[in-house]
């Protein structure tokens, strides 16, 4: 998967033309989708200059870093049910402690984070050094945290709370200057039409009809598209199930970017989320790839790929789950991925109030300090130019410098790299006294840097070489 579709694929046309065609609980509030059926014209700009790959990509290869967001009715039993434990639950706890649409349901009428302030989650993402979001507009459980016409299953309608959280996230954060992405579930637990059901789902499917349901899935995507501005990231999950095929995979994509040009998608859109390759005999869809809670060990060559990973074990807030990695580990994976030519995603799970739970927020705010002096080893950077990992720690690139991140601080106060065949003009700690230079000895074999006698009062050293020209083995 991970390459960019170029099919061109007509999407199915839509013709649901009753409020039975979505079942129980998801009742049409105004019209069917067949009286909404015209779709937004691209705009004339748009329409003469549709944006290349390369071109839509542009600010997310710069970006580096975002935050993504887990949040939903999940967070009130939060990995607790009947007050027994869930393990490593949260935002699966419907599907892993066996219950019911009927047991679950209920939860919409408790929702009311009185705490939810978006302006304090932007701030805090963008002092952390983000530069976008992804929040679930939907998860697996089928809530929905938008204002949608198609179902009453959602904040506006089902809970105490009543405001439009996707409009306040989206507002919020472009108001900090950041970019904004949607998750949606393809898989929903919730719905009648969704198939296949779980065990536990006694419900009838004789009435299930998931091409209806597919027709759910994009006219709820339409309305995220529609009613919230420019959109910057639709980013799909709960694709792996057979009923959702590489066909709707095509087609969705297909959809989304005949009318939204500049708007990315993910690889999970469609069926091609375990193809690691870059030469694929099927052409699945997606802008980018997603490896989930892992890096890979060459990063993706060639192709545009996002790490999304939490801080601790789940995604949703899990009031037992305190085994959070350090700020150290996590700014050690945000520079890994860095220089293997990725993105890295953090997800934050607030909890039921509408708060981050603290031991993010601490994180984040050790990750943003490290930023302010270094971000510029990250930002708009590219992969390692070298071939075998380096043993000390990592390496970005970007025009004409060398950034190199020093994981372990050498005890030999030397810091080798392969030779380079472009001159290194000087070297110098980032974030350090700017006018100290630092020694460098080349040789047909190696580069050496001798590292001042003391270790900079930092989490994550960086050495900058600057060259000649563009760094090149």
């Amino acid at each position: 998967m991970l390459l960019k579709m170029v099919s061109t694929t007509v999407f199915l046309s839509l013709a649901i033309t009753s409020v039975e065609a979505f079942g129980q609980s998801s009742t049409d509030k105004s019209d069917s989708i067949a009286h909404s059926r015209s779709e937004p014209p691209l705009n004339e700009t748009d329409a003469a200059h549709e944006p290349s790959h390369d071109q839509r990509m542009a600010w997310w290869r710069e970006a580096r870093f975002g935050m993504f967001i887990h949040w939903g009715l999940y967070s009130i039993p939060a990995g607790v049910w009947n007050g027994k434990p869930v393990p490593r639950t949260a935002e699966w706890i419907m599907n892993n402690a066996s219950l019911t649409v009927e047991d679950y349901e209920p939860l919409a009428k408790q929702f009311n984070p009185v705490k939810f302030d978006a302006r304090s989650w932007a701030r805090l993402a963008k002092q952390a050094g983000m530069k976008y979001v992804v929040i679930t507009a939907k998860h697996h459980d089928g809530f929905c945290l938008f204002d949608s016409k198609y179902t009453t299953y959602d904040v506006m309608d089902a809970t105490p709370f009543g405001r439009d959280i996707i409009r306040e996230v989206v507002e919020a954060f472009r108001g900090e200057g950041l970019r904004v992405g949607i998750y949606y579930s393809i898989m929903d637990w919730h719905h009648p039409d969704y198939l296949p059901r779980r065990k536990i789902d006694r419900r009838p499917v004789d009435n299930a009809n998931f091409e209806r349901y597919v027709e759910y899935c994009k006219a709820q995507v339409k309305e995220l598209l529609t009613n919230y501005g420019p959109i910057d990231v639709i980013w799909f999950d709960g694709e792996w199930n057979d009923t959702w095929t590489h066909r709707h995979g095509l087609e969705m994509y297909d959809y989304i970017h005949s009318h939204w040009p500049h708007t990315l998608v993910n690889n999970r859109v469609d069926k091609g989320r375990q193809d690691k390759s870059s030469k694929r005999e099927k052409h699945y869809a997606g802008d980018f790839g997603t490896p989930e809670q892992e890096i890979p060990p060459n990063g993706l060559p060639g192709v545009d790929w996002e790490t999304c990973m939490t801080m601790n074990d789940t995604w949703g807030f899990g009031q037992n789950d305190h085994h959070w990695k350090s700020a150290k580990t996590l700014v050690e994976t945000l520079v890994d991925c860095a220089s293997k030519g990725g993105n890295f995603l953090l997800n934050v799970g607030p909890r039921s109030d509408g708060t981050i739970p603290p031991a993010s927020v601490e994180r984040l705010e050790q990750m943003g300090r490290w930023m302010d002096a270094h971000g510029e080893s990250i930002y708009g950077t590219s992969a390692t130019p070298f071939a075998n990992p380096l043993p000390w720690g990592r390496c970005t690139a970007k025009k004409n410098k060398l950034y190199l991140h020093v994981f372990q601080w050498p005890a030999s106060g030397q810091l080798q790299t392969p030779a380079l065949k472009k001159r290194v003009l000087r070297a110098h700690l980032l974030g350090e006294d700017s006018a100290s230079s630092l020694q460098v000895a080349a040789t047909a074999k190696k580069t050496v840097v001798t590292l001042p006698k003391a270790k900079p009062n930092s989490i994550l050293p960086v050495v900058v070489l600057d060259m000649d020209r563009t760094p090149t083995r």
